[in-house]
């Protein structure tokens, strides 16, 4: 599943523990807030905050609470983007089909594998309605330097690439893609928000939800598992055979 954050109103509500007898501060999803005895007032669960400040706090755990829902309810579909021949595309093209985003490079030591098997998956699945994004980025060592059309000549005459290639983005950093802002939003990885290198991939279903974020060094043809699973509901699939011969009382 994708990672995903809980809002902070949503973890604070759940905080069931009492602080400790000498403790003078509870320690809450990264922030530090009194407990002191004097002027407080109870929020439940056992927690007290200094009346000054609980405005403010409730305030602000409910505009968090606001700004989650929001990301939550946004899907890849929402978005467009432009190719590699600075045409806009709208994503809700898409809907209906589960892509595999991935941010490329031309002279990167991944480079030939990925765009191979990358290749070799669109042409295996394209009519059962799979589809690979992907996005030209400059980020990582300068291995994407090409313009636009040297891009496209490149990936469409060596590896013969038919799937749809975008324009050149960033995928970190202050002119970070909004895509791609949607996407590490929905699936943080090891180190949090920061794509690491070329060819890191998001794994998106039907729907435009992200299902899984793979890392660089994940080879395409390791997740033609999960890319058949959400071509073909392979889990509903197994669950159906399964109760169809053991009963229906069987439970996955």
């Amino acid at each position: 599943m994708a990672s995903s954050y809980a809002s902070f109103s949503t973890v604070f509500n759940g905080f069931a523990a009492k602080p400790p007898p000498n403790s003078s501060a509870i320690l809450v999803s990264s922030l530090r807030y009194s407990t002191g005895t004097s002027k407080t007032r109870n929020l439940g669960n056992g927690v007290s905050l200094k009346s000054s400040n609980n405005r403010r706090f409730l305030v602000k755990s409910r505009n968090v609470g606001v700004y989650a829902r929001a990301a939550a309810e946004k899907t890849v579909h929402d978005f467009t983007v432009k190719d590699i021949d600075g045409n806009d595309v709208s994503l809700d093209k898409f809907k209906g089909k589960p892509p595999l985003i991935v941010n490329v490079a031309s002279r990167c030591g991944l480079t030939s594998s990925n765009y191979s098997e990358l290749s070799h998956l669109y042409e295996k699945y394209k009519n059962q309605g799979f589809e690979i994004l992907a996005f030209p980025c400059n980020q990582f060592g300068g291995q994407e330097p090409g313009s636009n059309p040297e891009i496209k000549q490149f990936a469409c005459t060596r590896y013969k690439a038919e799937f749809p290639i975008f324009d050149k983005v960033d995928v970190n950093g202050p002119s970070t893609a909004p895509i791609y802002k949607f996407l590490k939003s929905n699936a943080g990885g090891f180190l949090g928000d920061i794509i690491k290198w070329n060819f890191e991939k998001f794994l998106v279903d039907k729907k435009g939800k992200v299902v899984e974020r793979y890392p660089p060094t994940t080879s395409p043809f390791q997740i033609e598992v999960p890319i058949q699973n959400s071509l073909f509901n392979l889990n509903n699939w197994i669950h159906g055979l399964c109760r169809f011969r053991f009963g229906p009382w069987f439970m996955s």
